[in-house]
């Protein structure tokens, strides 16, 4: 609509110049609107019948469709949905493989949040959880049944820094039609490629590594778009059947994306964790450096990994970049341009020691985060891993003296100076044993 200087105030503060002038900006747009215009009633039929075009950013947005696709592109799928975090990315790949009666093969060794998410809240929906050592592939083929409908690993483990073999859990999962969904926030698609290696689906927190900036939230899921009716429809009947009215099933409409767009068009819009066009166009700004980053973080990684493993004071350094980590030769393999950023170091006087290094750095940022372009610390035994026991800490690698380190851009001899003066005075007695 025209608002013209015949039609009253509060018509005209509505309506004028919303029809701005036809322009191509270089940098991908940002379009804040909860839903969008139709020429006519054909075009809205249209767009609810076929899903073409957009009219409602909650199924649809130009700003996140360009970030899904250069997302998609980076990480070799065949599609990518944007969610508003990396929590949702998980909650949303798993409710779109399981249902109530069902069962997944789980790493031991992921992130909290997703692990109280597998205990808490699906197991309330019927969905069962095995946690195993990925590590031991004997112990994740044990683990499937015949309800089994995915696979969940991290491509880096938290707190250890263990390496998911990718190609040999995903085969694993091939046997039985099993898709090995992988959250790969740790490695991004900078330093490792899931999909290239077998795995079906990937998540990551993009309020991570692929933002950057430590600003914004979101999570993203990327399909393979491999989907094989044939050999896994029998685990998926809600992809290979009619629908509800009685139309074509997704593998029937979609073929091998049927997965992927039944993320799209029925799980992420109705669960709704939509993400902000905004944080959207932030993340997409981010990914524009984020090889740049990858790269200058992980070598800044390993030179203060080195440096830690030479101090008195550490007992143990996890970090795959060291030759002394038991899966340093899979991280070769796996791992190109960098072995990540994020890894723990464990000191000999235990509590005390951590607490003594966390609340001296200066430089380095104490917070729950990690991937930002800043140096950040954490202590996993009091926050990150405080809901586990003790034996469950020290299996993933966490004991009292153990702090999380994600390195960030800054010059790396300011970083090793923030450390080397918060380690000064630090209490060197053997490292305690807390019994919970």
């Amino acid at each position: 609509m025209t608002a013209g200087a015949d039609t009253g105030f509060s018509t005209r503060q509505v309506h004028a110049g919303s029809v701005s002038a036809p322009a191509t900006p270089r940098a991908t747009p940002i379009y804040l609107t909860a839903g969008f215009t139709f020429s006519d009633l054909d075009e809205s039929a249209e767009h609810f019948g076929t899903g073409a075009g957009f009219g409602y950013s909650r199924t649809g947005n130009p700003t996140v469709q360009a970030v899904e696709e250069r997302l998609a592109s980076l990480e070799g799928g065949d599609q990518a949905i944007l969610v508003s975090s990396g929590q949702a990315a998980v909650t949303v790949a798993l409710l779109a493989l399981a249902g109530a009666g069902d069962h997944v093969v789980v790493s031991e060794h992921i992130y909290e949040g997703t692990r109280g998410l597998l205990l808490d809240n699906l197991a309330r929906l019927g969905i069962e959880t095995t946690f195993v050592d990925v590590s031991d592939l004997d112990a994740v083929r044990a683990a499937v049944t015949p309800r089994t409908k995915a696979l969940f690993a991290e491509t880096l483990s938290n707190a250890r820094n263990d390496v998911l073999d990718v190609a040999a859990v995903a085969e694993i999962g091939a046997e039985r039609g099993i898709p090995l969904v992988v959250d790969s926030t740790f490695t991004t698609p900078y330093l490792l490629r899931p999909i290239e290696h077998g795995a079906a689906v990937v998540v990551h927190s993009a309020s991570k590594f692929l933002a950057g900036q430590g600003a914004v939230l979101g999570g993203v899921i990327v399909d393979d778009g491999r989907f094989d009716a044939a050999a896994s429809g029998h685990l998926f009947p809600h992809l290979v059947q009619t629908d509800r009215l009685g139309g074509a099933s997704y593998a029937e409409k979609h073929g091998p994306r049927a997965r992927g767009q039944y993320l799209r068009e029925s799980v992420a819009p109705r669960f709704g964790p939509s993400p902000s066009p905004l944080n959207a166009f932030l993340i997409g700004q981010g990914i524009e450096t984020l090889s740049l980053r990858v790269e200058r973080q992980s070598a800044n990684a390993l030179v203060v990994a080195r440096w830690l493993e030479d101090r008195p004071e550490v007992e143990r350094v996890d970090y795959v970049g060291l030759a002394s980590h038991p899966h340093h030769a899979l991280g070769e393999k796996y791992l190109r341009g960098g072995h990540g950023s994020v890894f723990t170091v464990t000191l000999r006087g235990g509590l005390e020691a951590a607490r003594h290094l966390v609340q001296s750095v200066r430089l380095i940022t104490h917070m729950t985060h990690l991937g930002d372009v800043r140096s950040l610390i954490l202590h996993p035994q009091s926050t990150s891993h405080s809901a586990r026991t003790v034996s469950e800490r020290e299996r993933a690698g966490v004991f009292p003296g153990t702090v999380r380190l994600s390195i960030g851009i800054e010059d790396v001899g300011d970083i090793l100076a923030d450390l080397e003066q918060a380690l000064v005075g630090v209490p060197s007695a053997e490292r305690e044993t807390v019994v919970l």
